[in-house]
């Protein structure tokens, strides 16, 4: 059965922006027709659906690399800081947005915490995908991979 790691990702990541659109729980805030995405960014985003694009990446994201956090998540989500004329520095990404996007896929059922023992009491590790997720997402993997046969050979 073939997996996210068979597809391309900006065909995963549109097909499944595509399924997202039909859930209830995952939809942009009233906020984020005005937020930018990191202050690396002039301006928002100028797509009428890049909530639904950054959830899914952020889905795909944790299907790779889960358990993974906010801060891991900022730093792939950053950009480089254009400060005029002094040298530019790297600027983290928009970490209210991540973490509305997670709280969005968690109340889905797409992704949940991992804990751990800390040293005092248990700390959350990160997020990982659920089994739920984790078929949402081979399902449409499979589905991709059917309608383009010439994938087959890589």
């Amino acid at each position: 059965m073939p997996t996210a790691y068979d597809v391309p990702a900006d065909m995963l990541i549109s097909r499944i922006v595509e399924e997202l659109k039909k859930e209830t729980e995952i939809k942009p805030p009233e906020w984020a027709k005005f937020a930018k995405t990191g202050v690396h960014k002039e301006s928002a985003p100028s797509q009428h659906d890049w909530w639904y694009i950054r959830a899914a990446s952020i889905l795909r994201k944790i299907y790779f690399n889960g358990p993974i956090g906010v801060s891991k998540l900022r730093i792939a989500y950053g950009g480089r800081n254009r400060r005029g004329v002094k040298p530019e520095h790297f600027a983290r990404g928009s970490g209210a947005v991540i973490r509305k996007v997670l709280q969005q896929l968690e109340k889905s059922g797409y992704i949940q915490k991992q804990s751990g023992l800390g040293s005092k009491s248990r700390v959350t590790i990160g997020r990982v995908i659920t089994s739920k997720g984790h078929s949402f997402v081979d399902k449409l993997s499979s589905e991709i991979k059917r309608q383009i046969p010439e994938l087959e050979r890589y």
